[in-house]
């Protein structure tokens, strides 16, 4: 299949040149064998063509959908997403102090601001967070706080509430959490704050999420079947037969898969890459586990603290019951006073 991919794609090099570069380094040498030997055959399968470039890596991901020089790319995928056509004016500052304290498990997280003045945040999520809900709801929070903060500032004395426009919170599950798997063929999660009334008021808050994971269960059986799945595959999908069929459907990705492969080129600089990709996946399998195990704990905890009240009331009851005992042992002793008096007055 690698040379259907180098037909594809010319830019694509052989192993021998690969590992020529390598050997030709003495700093890359040092990085190759420091590699498990299964790195070291991904990270060739990745230049060669044997395997698609996984665009879930943060490097690749940012150069291909950079909103300051490809926008039209997150347009049209966010268009796709959100289900109505948007427009990026600028990307913003990612000034938020979650992402420094929590930011082991992303791998890409993006702050743009749209020409109608809404928000959106894309993150992708090598491994999903414990409690996405929560989690999302707080960033969501976070990002509206921030452009409250912001149009106030520039708006001044002519602030207005309307001036505060939508917050998206788009994420990316490369590996999903448990909640999601319960819907084994949806892969797509649209949520906004609804009144059971049906007054409709602008609450300025919505979300999608997204698992990759449960799309390319799907997509074995039903295919590449419109652009938004084609988005998807092109993001998440590393089988060179899919990426085949992916840019003869839709060429419009060649150029994109192009671009990727002529960073492929500079091993110095693709080897950088997958070595920060080897190190974040250690630790979000490190963080994931933690965060399993912090939830296990509680779990535990309060089990224990359940059987604890249980056996409190158990106690309890007993010492009830041993008071009742206590009481039936005097009614005993006193009966047989009554009758040891009876008795004598009998011998009388």
């Amino acid at each position: 299949m690698a040379e259907s991919m180098q037909k594809y794609f010319p830019a694509i090099r052989t192993a021998q040149e690969v590992l020529y570069d390598i050997q030709s380094s003495k700093e890359l040498r040092i990085i190759f064998e420091n590699w498990t030997e299964k790195e070291q055959r991904e990270f060739l399968d990745i230049c060669t063509g044997v395997r698609g470039v996984k665009l879930l890596y943060d490097s690749f991901f940012k150069e291909i959908m950079n909103p300051d020089t490809a926008p039209e790319r997150l347009e049209e995928f966010l268009s796709l997403l959100i289900g109505h056509k948007v427009k990026i004016l600028k990307m913003l500052p990612n000034e938020s102090g979650r992402i420094a304290s929590e930011g082991s498990l992303l791998i890409m997280d993006i702050v743009i601001e749209l020409e109608d003045g809404s928000i959106a945040n894309v993150e992708v999520q090598k491994v999903g967070y414990l409690f996405p809900g929560q989690r999302s709801a707080c960033y969501s929070a976070d990002l509206l706080l921030r452009q409250y903060k912001r149009v106030k500032s520039e708006k001044k004395k002519s602030f207005s509430y309307r001036d505060i426009k939508k917050v998206y919170t788009v994420i990316l599950f490369e590996k999903s959490t448990r909640e999601f798997h319960s819907f084994s063929d949806i892969y797509i999660h649209r949520s906004k704050q609804m009144s059971d009334t049906g007054i409709e008021l602008e609450l300025l808050q919505e979300f999608v999420f997204v698992a990759l994971d449960i799309f390319r269960k799907n997509q074995h059986n039903k295919g590449i079947r419109n652009k938004l799945d084609a988005w998807l595959a092109f993001f998440s999908i590393d089988d060179p037969e899919v990426i085949v069929d992916l840019v003869e459907k839709y060429p419009y990705f060649r150029s994109m898969y192009e671009e990727v492969y002529e960073m492929c080129r500079n091993t110095e600089k693709v080897m950088n890459m997958f070595s920060k990709e080897l190190r974040e996946l250690d630790r979000n399998t490190v963080q994931y586990m933690i965060d399993e195990m912090q939830e296990e704990l509680e779990g535990k905890t309060k089990e224990l603290e359940g059987k604890a009240k249980e056996l409190e009331g158990k106690a309890k009851e007993l010492e009830e019951k041993g008071r009742e005992l206590e009481e039936s042992k005097s009614e005993n002793t006193e009966l047989r006073k009554q009758i040891e008096e009876l008795k004598k007055r009998l011998e009388i």
